[in-house]
């Protein structure tokens, strides 16, 4: 095998395991808020990750860098780790964990939409048409899901249902201002010393919070695992696996991770926890999916995607 057969197989691989990683993280987000609780989950979960990405910052020397930068990576952490992920742990409350994966993949199309806002990277004829789509898709998801097509049900669940949707895409809007505020702030800070600093950040933000909305009851040892993978592998390992991505393949092949986390997180929520997975959602998450691939400059209407364009909407860790 040749020597670039051999990256492009290591890179492959690289956003398989990084994609896997990030469809399990909303299956243990929904198994540890089930028994901890939204606020709490999101807590641990990130406190697990600054304990485990802290000693790699050290040994790395990259602490030097956290130091002068620390004000900048805390503040990210907060808009980046710990408002979305207690975001979707509440979401996750109510709604199944393909749902909350699908609609996590409006990230690149937030993104686009904070950087034309901030920076005034205005979006071509082509990417405002992904947007439109992408957006569309949405609606007709949170429609469908809420039971604003006009369908009989129970209101209260309706209502339920439709907080979740817009708390998913609470998430996927910070997530979108916390790439415009990396960009804006954090510009050749090392990565490993901007992720340690987040999760540290977020951990601060949720602390007091969480300590105060502490399950009565001790969690059983399912959710106190859910949450130990869920810090470990898909948020500390997860940062590593993600930086490492956008080295070897560059920041436009590591933002197709975005369409296939959906693909994994299906699967997980059918496989061990028998969710539905109905005609209706996949015909949406298939026009979200185009929206996507448009907005975020990897498909273009009548050129070819520059990955230029697909960098600026790089997706931040999950």
């Amino acid at each position: 095998m040749s020597t670039a057969a051999r990256a492009q197989r290591a890179w492959v691989l690289d956003l398989l395991l990084l994609a896997a990683l990030w469809g399990a993280s909303f299956l243990f987000m929904r198994i540890g808020a089930a028994e901890f609780g939204a606020l709490p989950t999101a807590a641990v979960r990130v406190a697990i990750a600054a304990l485990f990405l802290v000693p790699l910052m050290v040994l790395r020397g990259q602490t030097g860098a956290l130091a002068r930068h620390w004000k900048a990576a805390l503040g990210v952490g907060v808009i980046n780790s710990g408002m979305p992920f207690a975001l979707f742990c509440f979401a996750l409350l109510t709604i199944n964990s393909g749902l909350a994966a699908v609609l996590n993949a409006t990230v690149p199309m937030f993104g686009a939409l904070v950087a034309w806002a901030w920076f005034g990277d205005r979006p071509d004829g082509s990417r405002i048409a992904g947007l439109v789509i992408g957006f569309a898709g949405v609606a007709l998801l949170a429609g469908r899901t809420a039971g604003l097509h006009g369908g009989a049900g129970d209101h209260a669940a309706q209502m339920s249902a439709l907080w979740a949707v817009l708390a998913c895409l609470g998430a996927c809007l910070c997530y979108g201002i916390a790439a415009s505020a990396t960009r804006r702030w954090l510009q050749g800070v090392p990565a490993l010393a901007t992720a340690t600093g987040s999760q540290l950040g977020a951990t601060l933000f949720l602390a007091l919070p969480a300590a105060w909305l502490w399950p009565a009851h001790m969690p059983g040892a399912r959710a106190w695992l859910a949450l130990l993978a869920l810090g470990v592998a898909c948020t500390g390992f997860a940062y590593i696996l993600f930086f490492r991505l956008i080295e070897r393949a560059g920041p436009a092949r590591a933002l197709t991770v975005t369409f296939l986390v959906p693909v994994f997180a299906v699967a997980y929520g059918a496989l061990f926890l028998g969710e539905r997975i109905t005609p209706w959602m996949l015909m949406c998450a298939a026009v979200i999916v185009c929206g996507v691939a448009l907005s975020s400059g990897l498909v273009r209407l009548g050129r070819r995607a520059r990955p230029a364009a697909a960098a600026a909407s790089a997706p931040p860790p999950r």
